[in-house]
């Protein structure tokens, strides 16, 4: 049986494949459990500068799989034990804080349908590429579940709370046009060159300031939620940390010398 996640680490950049391209890249439990355990890698591998997070098939995740699913609640009614939401704490909540945690960026190639679960995945990265081919959907309410996955906080901020509560409360597909038109997607290009252009741009980030991005990555979150006066202090000490990084001698020499910078990271 093929891996539910296919993880790699190449010259800096992790590539985070989602592999049940027979479900749609549904997420059963053994693909919960691999797609957290990667996250996790990435963001722990000081090596690691990049993650690709992208998915096998014609979709890039269609979030729960509903027929597990289904088995896991009848056997947990006719057990008595519930339980079974557990997954949320167990595995989608771990999931997203390690891609929005983690000190480096995260690029979505978001090759198909991106539904639920698969929605917030999407959301959780710092940069979306999107096939124009791609739909999403929220879906939760469709199955009588509300948010998860990140999404009550990621997509009100990137579409505005009035359109958010229109998407979840009235679940339905939209384009990836529509994804690129309302901020969700950050580009979009043909499917056909999904892959590459992910990739592409996956690699520029693996090479490049690395604790800049980290601090960018960090100062966008803290700012959603802080004052102007406290995005400010947020910002001199972010600015003192990357000013210190090797990186920044390394981009000051090179725009003296004329010369693109060669950055290692640190």
């Amino acid at each position: 049986m093929a891996e539910a996640v296919l993880y790699d680490v190449t010259d800096g950049l992790a590539t985070i494949t989602i592999n049940r391209p027979e479900a749609m890249n549904a997420m059963n439990v053994a693909a919960k459990e691999a797609l957290r355990d990667a996250a996790r890698a990435a963001a722990d591998d000081s090596a690691v500068r990049a993650v690709l997070l992208t998915a096998t098939g014609k979709a890039f995740c269609v979030g729960q799989d509903l027929k597990e699913h289904v088995s896991l609640l009848a056997a947990a009614e006719k057990s008595g034990s519930g339980g079974v939401m557990s997954t949320v704490r167990e595995h989608y909540n771990p999931v997203v804080r390690a891609l929005t945690g983690m000190a480096k960026p995260v690029v979505a190639g978001v090759n198909g349908v991106a539904a639920g679960a698969g929605l917030g995945f999407a959301l959780a990265a710092d940069y979306r590429i999107v096939a124009d081919t791609a739909t999403f959907t929220t879906s939760f309410a469709g199955v009588a579940l509300t948010a998860d996955s990140g999404v009550s906080w990621t997509l009100p901020r990137l579409v505005g709370p009035s359109r958010a509560a229109d998407l979840l409360l009235f679940p339905r597909s939209f384009s990836a046009q529509e994804a690129f038109d309302w901020g969700i997607a950050n580009r979009v290009v043909p499917a056909a060159e999904l892959a590459a252009e992910a990739l592409k741009v996956a690699r520029a980030l693996a090479e490049g300031p690395t604790v800049a991005y980290a601090a960018l990555k960090e100062s966008l979150a803290y700012g959603a939620g802080h004052s102007l006066d406290e995005a400010l202090d947020k910002e001199e000490e972010l600015q003192a940390r990357a000013g210190s990084s090797e990186d920044h001698g390394i981009a000051v020499k090179a725009f003296l010398a004329k010369e693109p910078p060669r950055y290692l990271g640190r």
